[in-house]
């Protein structure tokens, strides 16, 4: 694996690969930003094919970024029948990324197409998490410790070498493999994107499951300025370490 470097004279540019129109990177991004990077945005589903994601699309080369982000999905990381048009080519990219050397921080499905392009595995998981949950850190100069945001049916299996970083008693929640970043939980989410999730479908998604949306709604805007400043820590330490 060649060893990427940031450029100490050009400002430097992270690339955020959003899945669907409704996830934005909230404090993830504003880091970044914050710091003096550039922010590139690609989107993969456009809203007007949500119910219809098997499109496909041109990504940016990865490795010509100074770092990745990889955002999660509505879909599943191994149903290639819907979503493989792009989720093969995504997962090439990933593993161009990592040979070059370049970070990658992998949100939700973004750490599980992590796990699936370095040798683990992604299956659904007997445990779904919707909501606030605890997190246990091994290392919160890297991974802060929760509550963290939750919204997954899927988990990843650890690929060979990867350090498991961070979990809690539904699933594995942080690995680190090389310059690759993988979290299970939901760094970015902001009272406003979760609106958008609920708008799209996940209302319904989660008072299927029993759980009461408006308790939802009510301890996102709670706890959302901690978690918001404990993503900034989290992006800091994605920095200072890989």
């Amino acid at each position: 694996m060649s060893t990427h470097t940031i450029s100490d004279t050009a400002e430097p540019r992270v690339l955020v690969v959003h899945h669907d129109h409704a996830s934005p990177a909230g404090p993830v991004a504003d880091r970044f930003a914050s710091l003096g990077w550039t922010v590139a945005d690609h989107l993969v589903v456009p809203a007007e094919s949500f119910h219809a994601p098997g499109v496909t699309t041109a990504f940016p080369d990865f490795t010509g970024f100074d770092a990745v982000v990889v955002l999660g999905s509505p879909w599943s990381a191994y149903d290639h029948a819907l979503i493989g048009s792009w989720v093969r080519p995504e997962i090439e990219q990933l593993r161009k990324a990592d040979a070059a050397g370049v970070p990658v921080l992998g949100i939700c499905f973004g750490g599980q197409l992590l796990a699936a392009a370095h040798g683990g595995s992604v299956t659904r998981s007997a445990t779904p998490e919707i909501g606030w949950a605890e997190v246990d850190s091994d290392d919160e100069s890297l991974v802060p410790a929760g509550p963290w945001f939750q919204w997954h049916y899927d988990r990843w299996h650890l690929p060979p070498g990867a350090t498991e970083l961070a979990r809690n008693p539904a699933a594995s929640q942080a690995f680190v493999l090389r310059r690759n970043l993988a979290l299970q939980f939901h760094p970015e989410v902001t009272a406003a994107s979760l609106a958008g999730w609920l708008d799209n479908g996940g209302a319904a998604e989660a008072a299927g499951r029993g759980i009461d949306v408006q308790d939802l709604v009510t301890r996102t805007t709670l706890l959302g300025a901690d978690a918001g400043r404990r993503a900034f820590s989290l992006v800091d330490g994605f920095l200072r370490h890989l």
